[in-house]
């Protein structure tokens, strides 16, 4: 059974693949989701055939049930991915773990989202930071002292 965390995985990966159909980065979305699953051969063929479904599916759905096709897009390609990752052993886990984050990022940045490592800041869009009356700002702050620094004395040399 897999815990939260790799549930959560599983299911932005299959958010990946529905959010790509379609767009200018569906080719490389597609041969990455292709390496992931199918590892080579026929199996691979397999998984191509599968994504070309989702792109004609999604493609003939009308606007009033894109969303419920969508939905279902996203929630086959998340099992497909839970599947995998439940039948891995660790170190294989663990290397899945790597991939699917890599094709995650892929699609949002293939998005154009803003994306920013841990104490970092991502910002899509407009961001107006400033500071008055002697305080700080920053979109990410450390430490931060406010004042004038102690004068250099004799303790201090």
């Amino acid at each position: 059974m897999l815990d939260q965390t790799l549930l959560a995985l599983a299911s932005a990966a299959g958010i990946a693949v529905a959010s790509a159909a379609g767009t200018d980065a569906w080719q490389g979305m597609r041969r990455r989701v292709a390496q992931i699953l199918g590892r080579g051969g026929a199996e691979e063929r397999v998984v191509l055939e599968r994504l070309d479904g989702v792109v004609v599916e999604l493609g003939r759905a009308g606007p009033e049930v894109r969303d419920q096709v969508r939905a279902r897009v996203v929630a086959a390609w998340e099992t497909r991915f839970h599947d995998l990752l439940d039948g891995a052993d660790d170190e294989r886990r663990a290397e899945l773990v790597r991939h699917l984050n890599d094709l995650i990022s892929y699609g949002n940045q293939a998005r154009g989202e803003a994306h920013a490592g841990e104490g970092g800041l991502a910002v899509h869009g407009i961001v107006d930071i400033h500071a008055d009356r002697g305080s700080a700002a920053a979109g990410v702050m450390g430490d931060v002292t406010i004042g004038n620094p102690p004068r250099p004395g004799p303790a201090d040399s």
